[in-house]
């Protein structure tokens, strides 16, 4: 059984950096395109982020491109998100992700699902 567990979330200030980390356990996802995935109270889960399995191919949701940075490392199983410039908007509950194929920038077909780690930032 696969288990990604985010961390690296918690309350900052409008401007502020963050970094999100996400373990997996269980299996290597060394294969598996990773993303992150974030929350807002009353809202859908919505896209933020992928990486592919090497590393080299990226993906952002446009409200976040220039500010936040996926990466990987698979040697450590180990999916990381860093997060700058942060804005009051980005507050949510962002969830890592893992799918064997390509990652669609919408929450549907994922394979494995963190629970997620709350980022808030106040203005």
């Amino acid at each position: 059984q696969v288990q990604l567990v985010e961390s690296g979330g918690g309350l900052v200030q409008a401007g502020d950096s963050l970094r999100l980390s996400c373990a997996a356990s269980g299996r290597t996802l060394s294969t598996y395109t990773m993303g992150w995935f974030r929350q807002a109270p009353g809202k859908e889960r919505e896209f933020v982020a992928s990486i592919s399995w090497s590393g080299y191919n990226t993906a952002y949701a446009d409200s976040v491109k220039g500010r936040f940075t996926a990466s990987r490392d698979n040697a450590k199983n180990t999916l990381y998100l860093q997060m700058n410039t942060l804005k009051p908007d980005d507050t949510a509950v962002y969830y890592c992700a893992a799918e064997r194929g390509t990652m669609a920038p919408v929450p549907n077909g994922i394979d494995y699902w963190g629970k997620g780690t709350l980022v808030t930032v106040s203005s």
